[in-house]
């Protein structure tokens, strides 16, 4: 839930991008997520210097680079750290079937597809994206 609401959150900023400050519960009504979790959320990406607060009456998050310069392999690794599919990929030495297991070999190579559309993506893709798909989804005419 935290790599899910850390995005939307990043996406909801870059679409506010450059402008005001954007208040907490603005962004948590806008996208359907608690508040308080928000809160802790936001903090994380404040630590990992993706956002910036301001505190006072017109205090809010702003992003704290333009948004196509935020990388979603970035903002996921700030989120939620490494991740690897099984735990064989951390541990190798944990499994039986070191070296000869054909259903690591396949999740390393779709690891490393969707690894590499992580970090060739960019918050600013997302936005223009987001524009596009309802378009998209519709029957040809």
């Amino acid at each position: 839930m935290k790599a899910d609401y850390g995005l939307r959150a990043l996406v909801d900023l870059a679409a506010h991008y450059p402008g005001p400050a954007v208040p907490c519960h603005a962004i948590a009504a806008r996208q359907g997520i608690p508040a308080a979790f928000l809160d802790q959320v936001l903090l994380c990406l404040r630590r990992h210097r993706l956002v910036t607060s301001t505190r006072g009456p017109h205090g809010g998050h702003v992003l704290a680079r333009p948004p196509a310069s935020v990388l979603l392999s970035e903002a996921l690794a700030a989120l939620q750290g490494p991740t690897a599919p099984m735990a064989c990929f951390t541990e190798p030495e944990s499994c039986q079937g070191a070296g000869r297991c054909r259903l690591r070999l396949v999740l390393d190579r779709a690891d490393s597809a969707a690894r590499a559309v992580l970090a060739a993506t960019t918050l600013a893709d997302l936005l223009g994206e987001a524009v596009a798909v309802p378009l998209a989804a519709g029957p040809a005419a």
